[in-house]
This record gives structure tokens, sequence and C-alpha cells, in this order.
């Protein structure tokens, strides 16, 4: 916490914490969400700012962030056309987001103000990125057991990220990790992840977890799906982004060989003495080998253009992430 309160001193003009809020009508949450989330600002002591991303709401959610930015100057605001999503909503308020360190929460009422506190101390203490883990957590089964499922035996197995709720909205990011790491279609999901692939340090700490008290939730049971192929193009893109044709060519080389094997075999059971002598027009196994050869084939040219567009849009910056530079 020393460090965000060193940074907001030092230039008082800087915004040293920007808390991010995606909003889909939640009306009768944003005016006590504000008062407490202002009292807990004010107690920390530094400049800051509160960045609401209307995401299409429907109801009367952006006229109350319109009355909170007419009465307080630290209150900005950002309205989509219509619902994008939270990821595109997460982007935006990155983008206008001045801060040294970044909060995103929740705009239900289920996350807690009063524990920025330990997401600062945990920053201090030189992690990049601190999660939130609602512990105990009050939400229905229908919610709580699909999270188990996919966060720590999914996401946590296959990745090697070890936290208890990936998906929390509560989270404190440095600022280098949203320069750093590209959010794009329901990614949001997985943003420890990324920022651990790219070299950042991540931790959890446990959070209260208050029951929902206006509104439904947004979420449904087709968001395990998404979430399942979203882990696949992830775990693609940690393994395989810079060498494409390791994936493409080891499956094409893979089904080439096995399809050549195939027919060799065929061939042989034909023609030599202890075969069955079958007609090889007559055999269905000779189709599945020719298949597998133009697979194979197929694969291969996948993974050499996609190696094309790699070397196209290589980006030197993109290939690592710096720490620290000394001239």
């Amino acid at each position: 916490m020393s460090d965000v309160k060193g940074s907001g001193q030092a230039q008082d003009t800087r915004v040293a914490i920007s808390v991010v809020i995606p909003v889909y009508n939640e009306q009768e949450s944003l005016r006590p969400l504000y008062d407490s989330l202002t009292a807990e600002l004010q107690k920390v002591g530094v400049p800051y700012e509160i960045i609401f991303v209307d995401d299409g709401s429907t109801d009367g959610s952006f006229a109350v962030i319109a009355e909170l930015h007419s009465l307080d100057s630290h209150v900005r605001a950002v309205r989509f056309r219509r619902n994008f999503g939270k990821t595109p909503a997460l982007v935006a308020g990155f983008q206008h987001a001045g801060g040294d360190v970044i909060f995103t929460m929740d705009a239900d009422l289920q996350d807690d103000p009063t524990e920025i506190p330990q997401f600062l101390d945990k920053l201090s203490q030189g992690y990049d990125l601190v999660c939130g883990w609602k512990y105990p957590r009050h939400d229905p089964i229908s919610k709580t057991l699909p999270s188990f499922v996919f966060n720590r035996l999914l996401v946590s197995t296959t990745t090697g990220v070890k936290l208890h709720d990936m998906n929390c909205g509560f989270k404190a990011y440095r600022r280098e990790i949203i320069e750093d790491i590209k959010l794009y279609g329901e990614l949001h999901r997985f943003i420890p992840v990324l920022a651990k692939q790219r070299g950042f340090k991540v931790t959890e700490v446990k959070v209260q977890h208050h029951k929902r008290k206006f509104g439904k939730s947004k979420y449904g049971a087709k968001r395990f799906l998404r979430g399942f192929l979203d882990l696949l193009m992830v775990l693609f893109l940690m393994s395989y982004l810079r060498t494409p044709l390791r994936l493409f060519g080891s499956l094409g080389l893979l089904a080439l060989l096995v399809g050549v094997l195939v027919d060799l075999y065929i061939v042989a059971d034909r023609f030599l003495p202890f075969g069955s002598h079958e007609a090889i027009h007559n055999r269905p196994l000779l189709f599945v080998g020719i298949m597998l050869i133009i697979f194979g084939v197929s694969f291969i040219l996948t993974g050499l253009q996609s190696e094309m567009i790699r070397h196209f849009a290589y980006r030197p910056a993109e290939e690592y992430s710096v720490r620290q530079v000394l001239d």
C-alpha cells in the first residue's frame, strides 16, 4: 500500500487507484456501491477514480451513473450502445483508467470494498495481480458446483495456475498487466492465466461474499460450455502461439504416417503369399488410409501457413515482458 501512496503523493494530478465496474441492469445496487466504495477509497488516502462501464443496460442504471458523475468528479462513465459482454466492458474501463493500480469489481454488491486494503498489502509484497477468493461463497449450488469443476479441476490442472476462484470479479492489477495482455471474446475469465504466462506474479486473498440483494444473476448453464472452449483456446495460445507448426506439424505427421502404414498393409495383404489376396478396391480400410494421408498433408500445410502468418505478424515487443531496465 505504501507504493500506491507514494505514487499518488509524488504527482497529485496522477490517479493512483482506478476502480473499473462493469454494469448491466444494476440500477438498485449502484448508489449503495458508490457510497461504500467512496468511503473506503477516502480512507486509503490517495487520488482515485471510479469508472462505471454501462454494458447496454435496459433499466435506469445509466441515469444513476450520470447523477453520480454530476455530483462527484471522481466518477467517470462509459456507456455502450448495446450489451457487448464483460470482457469488452473491462477493456473499455482499462482504456479509460489512469491509475497505477486498477481494481475490478462487480456491481451487484456481492464484493465488499472494505477488502481493498488487503489487496493493496499484497501488491506491496511484490505481486502484480491479486485475485479475490469468495469464502464462504453465498451462491446456489447451480453456480458453485460448475465453478468448482471449472476452476479447481479443469483450469488449475491444465494451466498450473492454482487459484480457488479464477472467475471472481474482485481483482487488483498493476498497470503493467493491462498494458501487456490482450483481452477479447470472453478471456476476462483467464486473466490470471494470461498474466502468469507473461511472467507476472499472481496470488489470491480471501474476501467476504455477500448475497445478492437486487436483480438477478446474469450467468447461465451455457457459460460453462463457453468457458471450456475458451480454455482450449488459452491452452493453445500458451503452448503454440509462437510455434504453430509444432502442433499442426505433429498432428499432420502422425496422421500421414498412420495413413501410409494402413495403405501399405492393404497392398501387402493383397500381393504377399501369406496375405488374403482380397481385391484392394473392396477394402474400406484403403480409403481410411487415403483420408488420413490427406488429413496429414492438410495439417502440415496449415502449420506452414500459420508460420507464414506468424512471420508477417511478428512484433518484437510481444515476444517478452520486461520487468525492469537499467541503462
